[in-house]
């Protein structure tokens, strides 16, 4: 082969690197500008690096401060202080001087105070007034006593003369009602003393003991000497409380029955009578 060919293959060899090579350069500029730019990553290294020197450096100064807290001593704690109350220290601070101060000035403002008037003297009642109240009286024993009639007329008499003495009159007029009723029941009450028994022994089973009471009472005016009436009233006293008066009418009931003593040995209408000894006395004792 001869030199002038080999000269025309070189240069088109060449012609067709450059003319290849041109487009792929292009090529790879285009890729570039389109591949976004990778940040680059921060070198672990320095900041491992510098941690470690911080904890030589550390360790460095421990055993110095070490060595300082060894050398110097402990600090003593201080002693508690003493609670001293205020009252303590302002009567240390007080002299007697203010205090004898003190109290003449406490003195003299008591001395300065008005004293407290004294009470009104109670009222003295009036001549009629004085009347009125004795009058009254009078009546209400007759009508403690039972006889309502003779209590009616002296009530009705009262309100008559003393009908301005307000406060008794007003108290004469509720006891007249309370007869005027009681005299009503009496003429609706029978008369015979067997009847007013029953009845008094109806009233002290339903637990109305002052009507039975009553009742027996009523019944002894017409029988006196009947002694079941005289130990219905012995029971209905006891139950009432009236331990004295039930002792009298039990020992009445007694003597005219002394059957009665078995009966009085169980009765639960006797039970406050039971603690007296008058009562075993009477019940439990046979007379000779």
């Amino acid at each position: 082969m001869s030199a002038v060919s080999k000269g025309l293959r070189r240069s088109t060899s060449r012609a067709s690197t450059s003319r290849s090579s041109k487009p792929a350069a292009k090529r790879r500029a285009t890729a570039k500008t389109d591949r976004p730019k990778a940040k680059r990553a921060v070198p672990q290294k320095s900041a491992a690096r510098k941690s470690k020197t911080t904890r030589v450096a550390a360790k460095a100064k421990a055993p110095a401060r070490k060595k300082i807290a060894a050398k110097t001593p402990p600090k003593k704690k201080a002693a508690p202080r003493k609670a001293v109350s205020r009252k303590v220290v302002s009567a240390q601070k007080k002299s007697p001087d203010v205090r004898v101060k003190k109290s003449q000035k406490l003195a003299a403002v008591r001395a300065q105070r008005p004293a407290p008037a004294p009470p009104p003297p109670p009222r003295q009642p009036t001549v009629d007034e004085s009347a009125a109240m004795k009058a009254f009286e009078r009546a209400h024993k007759e009508f403690t006593r039972g006889r309502f009639g003779e209590a009616r007329n002296q009530f009705r008499i009262l309100l008559d003369k003393y009908s301005q003495v307000s406060e008794v009159a007003a108290r004469a007029r509720t006891y007249l009602a309370v007869a005027d009723a009681r005299l009503r029941t009496e003429s609706m009450l029978p008369r015979d003393a067997d009847s007013l028994y029953d009845r008094g022994v109806i009233e002290l089973n339903r637990g109305e003991y002052v009507a039975a009471q009553e009742m027996f009472e009523r019944a002894l005016k017409r029988e006196p000497e009947a002694a079941h009436i005289h130990y219905g009233l012995a029971a209905t006293r006891a139950r009432l409380g009236s331990v004295d008066l039930a002792l009298q009418s039990l020992q009445r009931a007694l003597d005219l029955q002394p059957t009665l003593r078995v009966r009085a040995q169980h009765d639960h209408d006797l039970t406050a009578l039971r603690n007296d000894p008058d009562f075993d006395r009477l019940v439990f004792q046979p007379r000779l």
